[in-house]
Order: C-alpha cells, then sequence, then structure tokens
C-alpha cells in the first residue's frame, strides 16, 4: 500500500497545535506582566525596570505575531521573525530615549517597589522560557520566540541585582548602567533576528 504522507500530516498538525497552546500561554503571562511592569516603573522611577516593561509589551505583540504564523508558509514566519526584531530595536530606541531625557543626575529609585517589579517579572519570564524551550528548534518563528524569552531572563535578573545594587549604594548610577547593558542585549538581538530572517527569506522562493 502505498504511503499517503498523512502520517505526516497529522504530525505536523499536532506540532502546529503544541505551538499554538504554548505561545497563547506566554502571550498571556507578557501581557499581565507588562501592566504590572508599567506601574512598578512609574511608582519606582527605574529606568532599568522601564526596560523590561518595553521589552514585555513588545514580547507579548511578537508572541501575537507568532501565534499568527504558525500553520504560516517558512517565507511568512520569516516575515514575522523580521517583524519581532523591528520591535526589539523599537524597545532600544525607547530606553536609550528615556535615559536621554532623564539626563545625568536622575533620581534614586525607589528600590522597595523596584525589587518587588523585578522579582515578579523575572518568575513570569522564566516560566515562558520553560514553556518555550522544547520548541526553540522547531522552526525560525520558535527560534525567534525562544530568544526573546531568553533576553527577558536576562533582563529580569539584571534588574533584579540592580534593585540590590541600588539598595547598597543609595545612588541611581546601577540603574542606569544596567539599562545601558540592557539596551545593548537588545540591539544585538535585533541584529540577530532580523539577520536570521532575512537569510530565511532568501532560500524561500517568492
Amino acid at each position: 500500500m502505498g504511503q499517503c504522507g498523512c502520517s505526516g500530516d497529522l504530525n505536523i498538525a499536532a506540532l502546529a497545535s503544541r505551538q499554538k497552546r504554548t505561545l497563547l500561554w506566554v502571550m498571556m503571562i507578557n501581557f499581565a506582566t507588562f501592566g504590572l511592569m508599567v506601574t512598578g516603573s512609574l511608582l519606582s522611577g527605574s529606568s532599568a525596570l522601564l526596560s523590561g516593561t518595553l521589552d514585555n509589551l513588545g514580547d507579548a505583540s511578537a508572541y501575537l505575531v507568532s501565534l499568527a504564523v504558525v500553520s504560516a508558509s517558512a517565507r511568512a514566519k520569516a516575515w514575522a521573525a523580521l517583524f519581532k526584531s523591528a520591535l526589539i530595536g523599537l524597545a532600544a530606541v525607547a530606553v536609550l530615549g528615556q535615559l536621554l531625557v532623564k539626563g545625568p543626575e536622575p533620581p534614586v529609585p525607589i528600590v522597595g517597589i523596584m525589587a518587588a517589579a523585578a522579582l515578579a517579572n523575572l518568575i513570569a519570564n522564566s516560566a515562558c522560557l520553560v514553556l518555550l524551550t522544547p520548541h526553540r528548534r522547531d522552526d525560525v518563528n520558535m527560534a525567534s520566540v525562544w530568544e526573546c524569552s531568553r533576553n527577558d531572563v536576562f533582563e529580569g535578573v539584571g534588574v533584579l541585582l540592580t534593585a540590590g545594587l541600588v539598595f547598597l549604594t543609595g545612588s541611581t548610577y546601577p540603574d542606569l548602567i544596567v539599562a545601558v547593558i540592557l539596551l545593548a542585549l537588545f540591539s544585538r538581538s535585533a541584529f540577530t533576528l532580523g539577520r536570521n530572517a532575512l537569510s530565511q527569506m532568501r532560500q524561500q522562493p517568492a
């Protein structure tokens, strides 16, 4: 009896279903965390926390795009990855703008609020990374969202450590330094994702 390819189609459909379920969870977590981080950054005055806030919003939007192209063509997934690289780049620009507006002598962040928001953000980001890790090699779409989530965990650890340094030193400079480091991290990820997406697009027929 000839091979009809039904088994392969079923496997692809099952994979797409698992990807959609995972992306839906991480999208909801990021939208919820964004609300928490907005409140925390406004109340504490932390630049590093603001960078996490913008990143959460960008990631939630990126996951929404990823969810839309789970069953799409490889070229559509590459376009989605390119869009996500642009979102990360915009987050980097927003952090840079906020640092410039604050000037060289910004007020010291309120450590208690900053630390509480940063800890909640780290827990949420870690949960997202755990959910996405089994899918990180599925395709360029899932690889890009996993990269976003991994950056979130680094950012969460950095902001939490920053809160401790601000408390110990009584200075705003640890907050500014970490914000600059996160700015560099976002910029690097935007470049990497954009390059990979463009490479994938060149390999696919128009």
